[in-house]
């Protein structure tokens, strides 16, 4: 089994709960476009793009939109949404993220972030967290989203480690898939049920250490 050298995070939902933000966007955009949205539809969006997640709530509405409007639907979409998240403060962090951090810089693990979110350096900032990571792939480099590994892929290859001695943190049943289909690691970060396809599923990164984590992957 190849050494554990390097970690790769999703963003919302294991660093920072960003998601209660996208669904109020989410379903304040689908509700003006007379598509019922609900949290079990916001589920499915996780890990998923700003344009395919359009596309898949237009499906969901049986509507169509022109390609002028469907852009500044989407742009309209991202302003609420930053309206929402600017009012974070640095202490928003999901409880034990930036310990875990810290303790896998410790460590000299390499730290990436791998995301879909196209405001991920922001978040960062918001946070006070942008200068623990290496590397920082998200939705303004990638061009294709989760299940497809590339956002990870483009982490491992940044990193420099293959995708086998870096374990994916991830809280969407996407991103496991993503994480798997790449060769990598992987931890699921909430409902053993969404994330049976994780090697381990931990409640948050409050629960183990990251020396703690590996141990558990090496078992």
């Amino acid at each position: 089994m190849a050494p554990i050298k390097g970690f790769l995070f999703d963003l919302d939902g294991v660093i920072v709960d960003t998601a209660k933000f996208h669904f109020k966007a989410w379903q304040r955009l689908a509700a003006e476009l007379g598509i019922h949205f609900d949290e079990a539809d916001n589920e499915k969006l996780k890990g998923v793009s700003r344009k395919e997640s359009l596309e898949k709530i237009l499906e969901w509405g049986n509507t169509s939109l022109d390609p002028e409007r469907f852009e500044a639907m989407m742009a309209k979409k991202n302003d609420w949404y930053l309206e929402f998240v600017k009012e974070m403060s640095s202490d928003e962090a999901l409880p034990g993220a930036k310990d875990f951090l810290a303790a896998s810089l410790a460590l000299k693990l390499r730290v990436g972030l791998g995301s879909a979110s196209k405001n991920a350096e922001l978040i960062l900032n918001l946070l006070q967290i942008h200068d623990s990571f290496e590397c920082i792939i998200d939705g303004t480099k990638i061009t294709r989203s989760k299940p497809d590994p590339q956002v990870f892929s483009m982490g491992a290859e940044f990193l420099g480690i293959e995708p086998q001695s870096i374990v994916v943190f991830e809280d969407s049943q996407a991103g496991i898939e993503a994480a798997r289909a790449g060769g990598f690691r992987s931890v699921g970060i909430g409902d053993p049920k969404i994330l049976a396809d994780a090697e381990i599923v931990i409640s948050g990164l409050h629960q183990f250490s990251p020396s703690e984590i590996i141990n558990k992957l090496n078992f």
